[in-house]
């Protein structure tokens, strides 16, 4: 995970940027970055079926820039115009997950890569998103540590295919292909190469996270647990003698005053 330790080095101009959509719902931001997604599927997906489809490459290169972009704007833009909630969070990680799948989806469904290795892809980025927010549903802080940060998984799919594209125009738009194995033959490109990486770091980021999760959750480092509920009978009592406290403290000042006065409290 390396382009997480320079969010706060960036964090100063992502705000200037944010401040000219605060007039915009971050929820609409968040649906934005979705529907650049499915641009990006669309466009990775074609090149199977257009003339000269390699170059559809650049179109789902430029797809996903827009889905990271705006992606990182609806919660700034949020917390800008202090609106942020759980139901905005919320939104926003069902969306990230879904664009992932378009995204990772898209690339696997490309001529240069095996679907094989798109689907343990696609496995290790879910497993260690899970495990990053199953922390917090344990009552931890949400990971966002790992060898695989989505910073990192999105700025490699971004770069990748444009690099893909300039191979297959040099003719090196596959490596090697390995045959006889279970399933058929399999070729590897970069994109191959790069859905294997996620495929590897993905599961290696998942166990990470999990076992800090792990190690949090263990004896004398555990959430504190809920209060008690009180008796109704208790409560009743408390509120009473609260009560009835207040009403001497009102008593005892309204004496006070009428001797600082030279006037006699006459008590029943």
């Amino acid at each position: 995970m390396v382009l997480d330790e320079f969010r706060s080095d960036a964090e100063p101009y992502l705000e200037k940027v944010a401040r000219r959509f605060t007039d915009t719902d971050p929820d609409t931001l968040s649906w934005l970055a979705f529907a650049m997604a499915i641009g990006a599927f669309l466009s990775f997906v074609s090149t199977r079926f257009v003339p000269n489809g390699h170059f559809m490459l650049i179109f789902g290169s430029l797809f996903v820039a827009l889905n990271a972009f705006l992606d990182m704007l609806d919660g700034k833009v949020a917390s800008l115009r202090g609106i942020e909630s759980p139901r905005g969070d919320f939104l926003d990680h069902i969306l990230d997950r879904y664009a992932d799948l378009f995204i990772i989806g898209g690339i696997t469904l490309t001529p240069w890569c095996d679907i094989r290795i798109g689907i343990l892809a696609m496995l290790g980025v879910f497993l260690a998103s899970y495990m990053g927010t199953q922390a917090q549903a344990m009552g931890l802080r949400r990971d966002y540590g790992g060898m695989l940060g989505r910073a990192d998984r999105l700025a490699l799919l971004i770069g990748a295919p444009i690099v893909q594209l300039a191979l297959i125009e040099v003719g090196y738009g596959t490596f090697f292909t390995i045959a006889n194995l279970p399933g058929g033959a399999m070729s590897f490109s970069l994109i191959g190469f790069l859905l294997c990486w996620f495929a590897i770091a993905g599961h290696v980021t998942a166990i990470q996270r999990a076992v800090r999760s792990w190690q949090a959750l263990s004896v004398g480092n555990k959430p504190p647990p809920p209060p008690k509920k009180q008796r109704k009978d208790k409560v009743e009592v408390s509120a009473k003698a609260g009560t009835g406290g207040q009403v001497g403290r009102e008593k005892g000042a309204i004496i006070k005053s009428a001797k600082k006065k030279g006037t006699r409290a006459v008590s029943k």
